[in-house]
């Protein structure tokens, strides 16, 4: 009987989503303070947005494991019901703290209404032209990703229909998930070309994005499984510091002209191209070496810590973070007498790193996890914990029995994304 196993947990992705927090902070920070536009260093500001594109691989990878795994295991994939119901309570009271906050501290123009709150709220704002509000900008890429919540169901239903055992399925399942890398882009260049910049916040111009993280779920599961041999990625994979120096030399290269422009000027068809698909597989690169271990206590050390600690901590209250960090950066302007592009980076940046992270703690002991104990009805439930199955037995798989019809199944898989 072998010995392979598919996880059910992967805690470094904690980490990665702290990162992807702070990263988003501090490209508004950045912005705000004109530090991004007028500093010589002001690339690497600008390029921070990365973190969004680190964000939706992260998701892409936890949401559509599970129907990986059900579908090599043979058995039935996850009810849309709960799931939609989980995403609901993870995602909306916060989000609707968020909202009223902004709508009640951060002074606004005559023309915005209520109305423009509750399509806020409702995350339908990025369908409306003209619908920015003070300190809820950032919420363009929630409602783009809470459009792929929305298809996933769609999308992992299609790709389990895929005929062929496991081994002739993966391999389906990766040729047709693999297009979404350069269709994400694609569609950026052609909005820019056209001149729809509305458009360029709906979830065609970021499924490449997601596809990686789902194209990561495949590979991690099969190779688990023992179904693929990649020697090649595994070795990079096994060596986190040498995928994050890439990155990190990617990244670099983005924060030049070769992805266009760092401020407000317009971009052109080629660079919306460029820009699209590196992130993405920047992002992927800094995800790889997080899911790519059989189990926990194979992974490298730098792997192992960004699932312990201030990392966990930073990862459990991120999604706070996100939430509410630009109408704290509002509140700091304000209480400093800051003028836009005015300078004062440095102080922006640590007031509003100081009071968004007591604010998102807050939001995560006092609202967040509550809402979903009570509506798991779990009283121990932690979004760092997720399920209480770490690994399982896949004994099947790698002999090549699994495929039967996951209908007739008895066992189910279980979503551990947060």
């Amino acid at each position: 009987m072998t010995t392979a196993t598919l996880r059910d947990r992967f805690p470094a992705l904690d980490g990665l989503r702290a990162v992807g927090a702070l990263a988003v902070l501090t490209t508004h920070v950045g912005f705000s303070s004109g530090a991004s536009l007028h500093e010589s260093w002001g690339g690497f500001l600008a390029r921070m947005d990365i973190g969004v594109a680190l964000f939706f691989v992260v998701s892409g990878f936890l949401l559509y494991r599970p129907h990986v795994v059900a579908r090599l295991v043979g058995v039935a994939p996850p009810p849309t019901r709960p799931y939609l119901w989980h995403r609901f309570l993870r995602i909306v009271p916060a989000l609707w703290i968020a909202v009223l906050l902004a709508a009640l501290t951060l002074p606004h123009t005559a023309d915005v209404g209520v109305g423009r709150y509750v399509r806020h709220a409702l995350l339908v704002q990025v369908y409306v032209p003209d619908q920015q509000v003070a300190g809820l900008t950032q919420l363009w890429s929630l409602a783009t990703e809470g459009a792929f919540y929305l298809a996933l169901p769609l999308l992992a239903a299609a790709l389990t229909r895929l005929p062929g055992r496991s081994r002739r399925w993966v391999g389906l399942a990766v040729l047709s998930l693999a297009p979404t890398v350069v269709v994400g882009p694609a569609w950026m260049a052609w909005v820019t070309a056209e001149g729809r910049s509305l458009w360029g916040l709906w979830l065609p111009g970021y499924i490449g994005w997601f596809g990686l993280g789902m194209l990561l779920a495949l590979w991690s599961s099969a190779r688990s499984a023992g179904l693929v041999r990649t020697p090649r990625l595994v070795a990079l994979a096994q060596h986190p510091w040498t995928c994050w120096s890439l990155a990190l030399a990617g990244y670099t290269v983005l924060t030049t002209p070769v992805a266009g422009p760092l401020g407000l000027t317009a971009t052109t068809p080629g660079a919306a191209f460029t820009k699209s698909l590196a992130y993405g597989l920047v992002a992927a690169l800094v995800v790889l070496p997080t899911v790519s271990g059989n189990r926990r206590r194979d992974e490298p050390s730098a792997v192992r810590t960004l699932g312990t600690g201030p990392w966990a901590w930073a990862g459990g209250i991120s999604y706070g973070v996100f939430l509410y960090h630009v109408t704290v950066l509002g509140w700091v302007e304000r209480a400093i007498g800051h003028r836009p592009f005015g300078g004062d980076f440095a102080l922006l940046w640590v007031g509003t790193v100081t009071v968004t992270t007591l604010l998102a703690w807050a939001s995560y002991r006092l609202v967040e996890r509550p809402v979903m104990r009570r509506g798991r009805h779990n009283r121990t439930y932690d979004v760092r914990r997720g399920s209480s199955l770490e690994e399982l037995p896949v004994d099947r798989i790698a002999s090549g029995d699994a495929g039967q019809d996951p209908t007739t199944a008895t066992a189910t898989a279980h979503s551990t994304s947060s």
